[in-house]
């Protein structure tokens, strides 16, 4: 037997050391001041009343392990969608569930296609498992659905497709969802990421949930992390033919969802009025931010339409996305800056309460006009 060996110590997979990790918003500056978060794309409002006394009554018992199948979540998920909740699998956060529809259906040699300025975990969970992120070129910073299906190939295992997409805010109408769908090979996995789902009106909906209903390859992901406000549990779920939910089952964490965690999502999606208040609340302060961001367009500054609850601001004169970033920061704002996406022109930023974003329009302008 050979006894040579990497004196060096374990050396990790190749595809492995190609991520590059995710890094997310800053909650402190760089000198660890304490600052206004508006880079992780929270709910300025907190979490609901009904979802913060469930979570209250559910943490008493921290000796026994969660219920392994979360019933009551499932039951609460299905009936306020109308789904089949055998059909419902549940995850730490929706990350969880799309790295694991990565590493279901997807291995070395294989192929995994998302958008230009997709969410930076679809890169990470096709190169986990050793999967080639094939990128499809955008259009005006959204899913552009032929150059995507230019992409696919016959080493195409999973699509993933945010929508609204992060950090683009951008929207695919159903349409255009249903045309992709159509389009896809049977055997191809599509995920759609509807993470900010819950900010759009219904007449706005993609038509994911139905077609998670009724196709075999379809996957729809959301969470609990942004409009029910319960980020810290790190609470997601998804829904999709038995076949897919069966094989996420058997590689999921196990227990992967707390008592609590469980407890309060449960009443937090029932909270049908929170999540309405919210919805609305968002809207008013997405067009009132955006109308003074797209007021400063003289000085090179404009936003992408967005439907989700942020907007992607872009600068394209004196002042750049770095330097705003800084000014920002300086000033007790932490906002999200994005070269690592190729968006080194483009800040993300969290709409938050009236007096923050108002506060944040008045200090965009001030440095625009400072820097000419």
């Amino acid at each position: 037997m050979s006894t040579l060996r990497n004196s060096a110590g374990p050396v990790p997979k190749e595809w492995i050391s190609a991520i590059a990790a995710y890094v997310p918003g800053k909650a402190k500056s760089d000198d660890g001041r304490e600052v206004i978060k508006l880079s992780a794309n929270e709910n300025p409002a907190g979490t609901g009343e009904a979802a913060r006394c469930a979570f209250a009554q559910a943490s008493h018992d921290l000796a026994a392990y969660p219920d392994p199948g979360a019933a009551m979540l499932r039951e609460a998920i299905a009936k306020r969608h109308g789904l089949d909740p055998a059909r419902v699998i549940y995850g730490t956060g929706s990350d969880e569930l799309l790295h694991i529809a990565a590493s279901a259906y997807a291995g070395p040699g294989d192929e995994i296609i998302y958008v230009r300025y997709g969410f930076a975990v679809y890169d990470i969970a096709a190169r986990r498992v050793g999967a080639v992120p094939v990128i499809a070129p955008d259009k005006d910073y959204g899913t552009d659905v032929d150059a995507l299906l230019a992409c696919v190939t016959d080493k195409t295992k999973v699509v993933f497709l945010a929508n609204p997409n992060n950090p683009t805010g951008t929207m695919t109408p159903r349409a255009e969802i249903a045309r992709l769908h159509a389009a896809l090979p049977s055997d191809v996995l599509f995920v759609l990421d509807q993470a900010y789902a819950e900010y759009l009106t219904q007449e706005e909906d993609d038509g994911g949930l139905e077609l998670a209903a009724n196709a075999s390859n379809v996957l729809v992901t959301r969470t609990f992390s942004k409009i029910h406000g319960l980020a810290a549990e790190r609470i997601g779920w998804g829904y999709g033919a038995a076949e897919i939910i069966e094989a996420l089952h058997r590689i999921r964490a196990p227990f992967n969802v707390t008592t609590a965690g469980q407890a309060a999502a449960a009443a937090a999606i029932a909270d049908v009025e929170w999540v309405e208040a919210c919805r609305e609340s968002n809207s008013r302060e997405r067009d009132r931010f955006s109308d003074a961001m797209n007021a400063l367009g003289n000085h090179g500054i404009s936003v992408v339409p967005s439907k989700a609850n942020f907007i992607l601001v872009l600068f394209e004169g004196a002042l750049s996305a770095e330097q705003a970033y800084q000014e920002l920061m300086a000033a007790g704002y932490a906002v999200r800056w994005l070269p690592g996406q190729g968006l080194p022109n483009a800040l993300r930023i969290t709409i938050g309460t009236q007096a923050q974003m108002g506060d944040v329009a008045r200090i965009v302008r001030e440095m625009a006009e400072s820097a000419g």
